[in-house]
């Protein structure tokens, strides 16, 4: 793992910085039955920030954006799940989904994030140490927008960790557990 500089907070409602793109806000209807728009997440952490954090490249870099940090603490993220991915070609053929295996990787890669930041970590790689009670509630699919909430549930010896994971499509739950990771230096 490299060291690298804190990406500052995401702006606050309201600031100068905040404004509404019409191109990218997105369609929400309220309870009256008329629609509204609702701004998109913002960002965070972009892309290239990510990729600057993590050692994932394509085809596994599973994290397109973060829409909301602490680090040492916490992370949102977002995957957009899009028919041009590798995966698709052969998982299945006619009906695609996503492998479960990979919307673990993309939490495991959010709780990646948390711990990028945190000064006091020896320099090296965490990578999966074990997952614990990973449930599957509904497939995922091309077009899909995961959502994914990390929180760190522990560090020991700073070598160690563990993060709660969830991740939501539509508000809906889709994945969660428990995910283990361990230092290589």
């Amino acid at each position: 793992m490299t060291a690298s500089p804190t990406i500052p907070a995401a702006t606050e409602p309201g600031s100068a910085d905040d404004h509404l793109d019409p191109a990218t806000a997105v369609p929400e209807s309220s309870s009256c039955g008329t629609s509204g728009l609702r701004l998109p997440d913002p960002v965070v952490l972009t892309s290239e920030q990510i990729q600057g954090l993590l050692p994932h490249r394509y085809p596994f870099s599973l994290v397109d954006r973060v829409v909301a940090h602490e680090p040492g603490r916490m992370a949102v993220a977002i995957k957009n799940v899009t028919l041009n991915e590798p995966q698709f070609q052969g998982h299945f053929p006619g009906r695609p989904l996503m492998p479960g295996v990979l919307i673990v990787e993309a939490m495991a890669q959010v709780g990646g994030l948390i711990v990028t930041q945190m000064p006091d970590l020896p320099k090296g790689l965490f990578v999966f140490a074990g997952i614990d009670g990973v449930r599957f509630r509904r497939p995922v699919v091309p077009g899909d927008q995961l959502r994914i909430t990390c929180e760190l549930l522990s560090l020991k010896r700073k070598r160690f960790g563990k993060v709660k994971g969830e991740a939501r499509v539509d508000g809906e739950l889709v994945c969660s557990g428990e995910l283990m990771f361990s230092l290589v230096s």
